[in-house]
Order: structure tokens, then C-alpha cells, then sequence
């Protein structure tokens, strides 16, 4: 096999300068959740400020109250406020109401508040008193009277839904919605993200799976941690985290009636810091683990396994611990800072949070031969906090992955010695595993920057030790 070549032909090179100019694509993003139930917290202008210092530019709230979005004017965050679903009745029935709600609550408030979109709802399928048949008129309505005013373009329209509207999500790629909720309300909704050019919302949480079957879910695979990972018989992926499975069942069930193309945006996940005794996994340290791991993957850019190529933008729940929420004590704290502005625990929040803490890490554990510093030879590789690995996505196909690893061995840079015939790391001779070490090369000497394991949808970052995937890729 030919490891690298000196001149590629006229369709490799254009297929280069297109793998260039996405080698710094936009990575994911990451959002927080503002709720306020509670009575200790601190002012809306001070929660602005806080939002601020922390890098954090995009905010979902759970209302559209007026002090809220006044101190989030002028600040840069964007914002996506909520129609809730005690309004959704209303909403279905008079379109009056919406353009009343659109003037109140949305309108006067742009441009200054950058209010990206609407969460129509939150949870609908779930609510006990039963919204759910007002969800696609309410949606539309609310569509009809942004376009009155321009602003349908710039103000998505979604509702997030729970991962209980699945009927099945084990293994991811038997995913698929319940039946009765298909045809009356699913169709429709993702019939209409599509035609606006909007988002599913996701309320994913690998907590709840992970306190409800300790005894078949590893913690590790919950948290984002090293772990042996599990394949899919059924699309033949390899899953080395929870979250990941999860999101692609919900892939799975879209592309089942017909959606397949449509972005999911993850509007809320997260972990508790405290629970009850029955609550399994709730604590500090995982919590730490979970949301750290978690703003690291997604701000390296890395998709799921079924979708690498896209990015993920999430939403972590929550800002705050919130004292007045009702039900088990996990529910009192998801919050990354405590009312008092202190934080719960420290986690890395923006990209250069991130980049620091990775060029910082100590490097301990077994050796193996993978480069984990772009100079290539025997060094760490076993996953702690934070650690992540660039790896050949094998579905991307041998033409794509050979220009790619022609880049980064030639112009990119990176130490390809290792994987020319009769060297140290030749074998396996197989083009998804030379790709590989040549990508994670490249990965490690760019200090594992957003962006640089993307190579045109060729390569995705993975947080388990790669030498797994060089053996058998996903």
C-alpha cells in the first residue's frame, strides 16, 4: 500500500484543497442552561456577567422574562427563550395570539438580545397534561407571525423532545420512534424543521440510563472514560460512550420516517453532583467527569460514530443548582456554580480552557507505540480526564482517506516515519490504520486545536486510547 505519494493527480489535489479548507471548521459549541427555580440566586445582570467571565456565549432559558432578556442586551450571548407548555393551547388556537406573544416576548426585545430561537414546548410527549396535539399547530402559527415581521430566517422554530419518545435505542441502530407518536406530531414537526432550515432539540441524559442499570452500564462508558467500547452488529460501529449511542437511536428513528438529513442540536445534558441513596452515580467527581469530558469532546469537533462529520452544539444543564425544584435530590443539583457564583467544581468551559489543559496534562500509564506528541515513538496512552486522539473515520472511503494522509505526511507535517514499510508501526498495512497515525500526529502537534482532526469528514476525535481503533477501526 502506498503510504504517502510526491504528486497527486488533478482529482486528488482538488480533493486536498477542499480537505484544507475544512481542517479548521468550526468545532461544536457549548450552551448553558438558565433556570431559575430558586430563590437564592443572583440577579439576571450579574448572571450576565458571570456568563461572560466564563466564556460561555450561548444561553437557553425556560420563559421569556422581561429582566432576563433586557440584561442579556447588548452582552454577544445568544439566547434561545421558550414558549412553555402551558401556552401551547393558545398558541395551536388563534394565531392572534402568537403575533401578540411574538410582539410581547421576542420582537421588541431584537436586536439588541440576540434571540437565535424558540424552544416551542419542552418535553411535550411527556407532559401529563397531555399538549401534545398542540405542539405542530402552535409551531406554525408561531412560524406564520415571524414571517409578518421578517424574522422567521434568523429565529428558529423547535421543541425539545425527551429520549422517551423512543421506542427503541438499544442498539443505537435499532432506533426508532414509538408508533403512535409518528404520523400524528413526529412527521410533521421534522417534516417542518426541515422546509425552515431549523433543528431538532434533544433533552439527552446517559445519568438516567446509566442510575437505572448500573449493573449493565459501565460508569467509564457513561463518563466519557476509557473503556472497551461496544459495536453496533447492526451498522457495525464502534461506541465508546453513552451519549453517543443515545444520539445515534435518535438518528436511527429519524432516518426510519424519512428525516435522515436533519441537525439535532442537544439541548440539555448533564450530571448531578448529589443524589439520594438510590440515585447510582450522582456525585461530585462524576459530574466533574461527565460535563468536563463532555466540553472537551464537543469543542474538539467530533460527531457520533454514525454521523462524524458534524460537529455537535450542546447545552449542559445546568447553570445553577436550583433549590426549589421538586422531586429527588438530584434534581436540586445539576448546577455547574453554586447561587453564590462559587462554582460546584472545575471544568473547562471555551476552547482555550481546553487547549491549555490538554497541552498541560501529565502523560502516565502503559506505552504503546501511538503518537500522543507529534514527534511519533513510544509514549502514554491510556485515556485519563481530557485526553482525546485523532482516528480515520474508515467510512469515508480510500481515495478521501489516501489524500488525506498524503496531506498530513507531506505539507501538514506530521511524523509519518513510523508508518513506512519496515518500520516500527507499518502493521497493520491497512490505510484506515497508517491514516490513523498520520491524522493523530497531526492532531497532537496542532495541540489537539479545534478543527484539526476533521481532514474534509476523513478523521474524528475519539477520547479512548486509539490503539484500539488502529487495530480494528469503528
Amino acid at each position: 500500500m502506498a503510504t504517502t505519494t510526491k504528486h497527486l493527480s488533478f482529482s486528488s489535489f482538488l480533493l486536498l484543497i477542499s480537505l484544507i479548507s475544512h481542517a479548521f471548521a468550526d468545532s461544536g459549541s457549548i450552551g448553558i442552561n438558565y433556570g431559575r427555580i430558586a430563590n437564592d440566586l443572583p440577579s439576571p445582570q450579574k448572571v450576565v456577567e458571570l456568563l461572560k467571565s466564563q466564556g460561555i456565549d450561548r444561553v437557553k432559558l425556560y420563559d421569556t422574562d422581561s429582566s432576563v432578556l433586557t440584561a442579556l442586551s447588548n452582552s454577544n450571548i445568544s439566547v434561545i427563550i421558550a414558549l412553555p407548555n402551558e401556552l401551547l393551547s393558545s398558541a395551536a388556537a388563534d394565531q392572534s395570539f402568537t403575533d401578540a406573544w411574538v410582539h410581547a416576548n421576542l420582537s421588541k426585545y431584537l436586536p439588541d438580545t440576540k434571540i437565535e430561537a424558540v424552544a416551542v414546548g419542552n418535553e411535550v410527549f411527556v407532559d401529563p397534561n397531555n399538549t401534545t396535539r398542540f405542539l405542530v399547530p402552535a409551531i406554525k402559527n408561531l412560524h406564520a407571525s415571524l414571517q409578518k415581521l421578517g424574522l422567521d430566517s434568523s429565529v428558529k422554530l423547535s421543541s425539545p423532545i425527551a429520549l422517551s419518545s423512543l421506542q427503541s435505542s438499544y442498539p443505537p441502530s435499532s432506533g426508532s420512534f414509538k408508533p403512535d407518536l409518528v404520523e400524528p406530531v413526529l412527521k410533521p414537526l421534522l417534516q417542518f424543521l426541515t422546509q425552515t432550515g431549523s433543528y431538532l432539540m434533544i433533552n439527552a441524559y446517559p445519568f438516567f440510563a446509566y442510575t437505572a442499570n448500573s449493573d449493565q452500564i459501565s460508569l467509564d462508558y457513561a463518563l466519557f472514560r476509557s473503556n472497551p467500547g461496544s459495536v453496533d452488529s447492526g451498522n457495525g460501529l464502534k461506541y465508546d460512550n453513552l451519549l453517543d449511542a443515545q444520539l445515534d437511536a435518535v438518528f436511527a428513528a429519524m432516518k426510519a420516517v424519512g428525516y435522515d438529513d436533519l441537525k439535532v442540536v442537544v439541548t440539555e445534558t448533564g450530571w448531578p453532583s448529589k443524589g439520594d441513596e438510590n440515585e447510582v452515580g450522582a456525585s461530585e467527581e462524576n459530574a466533574a467527569s461527565y460535563n468536563g469530558n463532555l466540553v472537551k469532546r464537543v469543542l474538539t469537533g467530533s460527531g457520533t460514530p454514525l454521523k462524524p462529520q458534524d460537529p455537535l452544539d450542546v447545552f449542559l444543564f445546568a447553570l445553577f443548582n436550583e433549590n426549589q425544584k421538586t422531586g429527588p435530590t438530584s434534581e436540586r443539583n445539576y448546577g455547574l456554580f453554586y447561587p453564590n457564583e462559587e462554582k460546584v467544581y472545575d471544568i473547562p468551559l471555551t476552547v482555550a480552557e481546553v487547549n491549555n489543559e490538554n497541552s498541560t496534562a501529565p502523560s502516565n500509564g502503559s506505552k504503546a507505540q501511538v503518537p500522543t506528541s507529534g514527534d511519533g515513538g513510544e509514549v502514554s496512552t491510556t485515556a485519563g480526564t481530557g485526553e482525546t486522539w485523532c482516528v480515520a473515520n474508515a467510512g469515508a472511503g480510500e481515495e478521501k482517506l489516501q489524500a488525506a494522509l498524503d496531506y498530513a505526511c507531506g505539507e501538514g507535517g506530521a511524523d509519518c516515519r513510523p508508518i513506512q514499510e519496515g518500520a516500527t508501526c507499518y502493521d497493520p498495512d491497512s490505510i484506515v490504520a497508517h491514516a490513523s497515525y498520520a491524522f493523530n500526529s497531526y492532531y497532537q502537534k496542532k495541540a489537539r486545536g479545534a478543527g484539526t482532526c476533521d481532514f474534509g469528514g476523513a478523521a474524528y476525535v475519539v477520547t479512548q486510547s486509539p490503539s484500539t481503533y488502529f487495530i480494528t477501526p469503528p
